[in-house]
């Protein structure tokens, strides 16, 4: 397969945040360049083995109460990431350019933090999480990725941190990323993003 430049995914990932949460568009460059993997990223003692690829099904985040199918986005005409549709019951959506659960690199699920008249979206309380709580992505083979939550951070759109959140890392991890914060518009000023680790399999 191949993948889109890591300035391209980012720059759409970005501006499908901003379309999917209501917003206006923006399609411009962040100008941001790949550095090296942060040193908190490199494989330490005890990380947690890499997963084969398998692509997510389900979504599970305890602490929250999110039990959540979940759907694949590509890349829309215009280059933006596709969103989850907005729908009473609305699902999930796994990026299926980024690596899938449980492998190496940050995989990458959106939802939606609202849904128009349809009230509150999947997301609705991601910014609750705290670190240490556990999210489950159910893969079509069968298997788990358990990830364990290691920070949660609230950004205004203007300054989302592309390169932390899509730039390369040395171990699996995971983003769960949503509008937040206070209105702005049709749409919100923030986004909540959410990092994980792949937790190291039990005895």
């Amino acid at each position: 397969m191949t993948l889109p430049s890591r300035r391209a995914f980012a720059t759409a990932a970005m501006a499908s945040l901003l379309v999917g949460c209501g917003g206006p568009r923006a399609g411009q460059d962040t100008g941001e360049q790949p550095r090296s993997t942060p040193p908190s990223s490199r494989p330490s003692a005890g990380a947690a083995d890499a997963l084969g690829r398998s692509v997510p099904v389900r979504l599970r985040i305890p602490a929250i109460g999110v039990d959540t199918p979940v759907m694949q986005l590509g890349l829309a005409a215009d280059g933006t990431v596709e969103v989850p549709p907005i729908t009473a019951d609305d699902p999930a959506g796994w990026y299926r350019h980024s690596p899938t659960p449980g492998q190496i690199g940050p995989s990458v699920i959106l939802g939606h933090v609202t849904v128009g008249d349809y009230g509150d979206g999947v997301f609705r309380h991601l910014a609750r999480l705290r670190r240490g709580e556990r999210i489950v992505a159910r893969l079509e083979n069968g298997t788990a990725a358990v990830f364990t939550v290691s920070a949660v951070r609230t950004v205004a759109q203007a300054d989302f941190p592309t390169d932390a959140v899509y730039g390369n890392v040395g171990r699996p991890e995971l983003r769960l990323i949503t509008c937040g914060g206070p209105r702005s518009g049709d749409g919100y000023r923030d986004s909540v993003i959410v990092f994980a680790v792949l937790s190291p399999a039990g005895p």
